[in-house]
């Protein structure tokens, strides 16, 4: 029985924007499909995408997913001219795009790509709802993150 390793499932995470939940204070989430090209779907199976820079925007009453970087795949098709960042669109239900017109128009709130993953074959994007923080915000969460740490080593320590 000696050399049976379990195999790791394979994650269905894309691509994480790690940085929105330090700048942003997430609200709420949803989900959102995307339209993409073909070459855009052979680079994100390779894992080659970025939500660093990203942000959704709505515009006639659409959702668009502007500043991700989807780098083209070496084995792309020679007769396509692929644009990394493109605007591409995303798919909402017509009651989630009016509440989320609702949001951003009249609340001021951001909405900012948070994940990409796959689901049922389809590559899916969890865009928040956000505010921006502030600087004394960001200190805050540092001062408490770092609270919560040192707490829990000190009841591991008491438990002993």
């Amino acid at each position: 029985m000696a050399g049976k390793k379990k195999q790791k499932a394979p994650s269905n995470t894309i691509a994480l924007n790690r940085k929105a939940r330090h700048d942003f204070g997430i609200e709420e989430d949803m989900e959102a499909g995307l339209v993409l090209e073909g070459w855009e779907v052979k680079s994100l199976r390779a894992g080659r995408a970025s939500l660093q820079e990203a942000y959704c925007i709505i515009r006639n009453g659409e959702a668009w997913l502007l500043g991700a970087n989807f780098t083209p795949a070496p084995g792309t098709s020679t007769h396509v001219n692929p644009d990394p960042r493109r605007t591409r669109k995303l798919l909402l239900h017509a009651r989630e795009l009016s509440r989320l017109i609702g949001l951003v128009d009249q609340r001021g709130y951001t909405l900012i790509p948070l994940a990409m993953y796959w689901k049922r074959g389809r590559a899916k994007l969890k865009v928040g709802v956000a505010k921006g923080k502030k600087k004394q915000d960001k200190r805050a969460d540092q001062k408490k993150k770092d609270w919560d740490r040192q707490k829990a080593r000190i009841m591991k320590s008491q438990n002993m």
